[in-house]
């Protein structure tokens, strides 16, 4: 499938919407590390684009005390693909994340 041609403007914008996105995924991973959100209300929120877009992975390493060895261990255990983004997650799946990490 080839690029859409975008003119400059249209490339800036996006650029501009792809780097607001990291940005509040960056700000949410910091909430979740200092426990000012929990892991339960991310979860709630999994039809925010930006919550929905977040891999598995990334998040469950945010969480206090969970490093990416115990993250990708845990995810394994599960049966959750290490490139499973929140929003695909099932119901089962969030479940068994949250008896794990609360």
């Amino acid at each position: 499938m080839a690029l859409p041609n975008l003119s400059d403007a249209e490339r800036r914008a996006a650029l501009e919407k792809a780097a607001r996105a990291r940005q509040a995924r960056a700000e949410l991973k910091k909430k979740l590390k200092s426990g000012s959100v929990s892991l339960k209300e991310v979860l709630g929120k999994s039809d925010d684009p930006i919550v929905g877009r977040m891999k598995v992975g990334n998040l469950l390493e945010s969480l206090p005390g969970v490093g990416k060895a115990r993250a990708t261990k845990k995810m394994n255990e599960l049966e959750i693909s290490p490139t499973r983004r929140v929003q695909g997650l099932g119901a089962n799946q969030r479940q068994n994340l949250l008896k794990e990490f609360s």
